[in-house]
């Protein structure tokens, strides 16, 4: 069975204000996004801007940690990216996270983006899972 790309980029923000990101899970460890490069993503030099990619990566990974996190709030500690190779208005850019790793308040993540089935981009990420005070008005409160 096939999981389907839902689009997470719903409230106004960067990401939806940048063309969204449509998002699935593979498995507990493993989730998949993906996103159409437009003009206004390209640099002067007529290639994905880098920027751009960072902010890619870290809003795919972000969700791969909030996920895994049980839908827990996580944000990004750090996030060491590689730029690899590039990528042009009208291409498809698919990421692929893997979880290496999570504790009761870290997440441990490798991220790889594809565009035309070669890597464009690497990651490894930490994301911190943000406790929420629970409410007193919840079931049978």
């Amino acid at each position: 069975m096939e999981n389907k790309y839902e689009q997470i980029s719903l409230k106004p923000g960067f990401m939806k204000h940048n063309g969204g990101l449509l998002f699935r899970n593979i498995s507990e460890t493993e989730y998949e996004f993906k996103s159409t490069i437009n003009e206004n993503h390209l640099n002067a030099a007529g290639i994905t801007h880098g920027g751009y990619i960072a902010a890619l990566i870290d809003a795919g990974a972000g969700t791969s940690a909030h996920r895994s996190a049980n839908g827990a709030p996580c944000v990004t500690i750090s996030l060491d990216l590689k730029f690899i190779g590039a990528s042009k208005t009208n291409d498809e850019i698919i990421g692929r996270t893997k979880i290496l790793k999570k504790t009761n308040t870290l997440i441990f993540l490798f991220c790889e983006l594809f565009c035309n089935d070669k890597i464009i981009a690497s990651a490894s990420g930490i994301w911190k899972i943000l406790k929420v005070k629970q409410s007193n008005f919840g079931p049978g409160g």
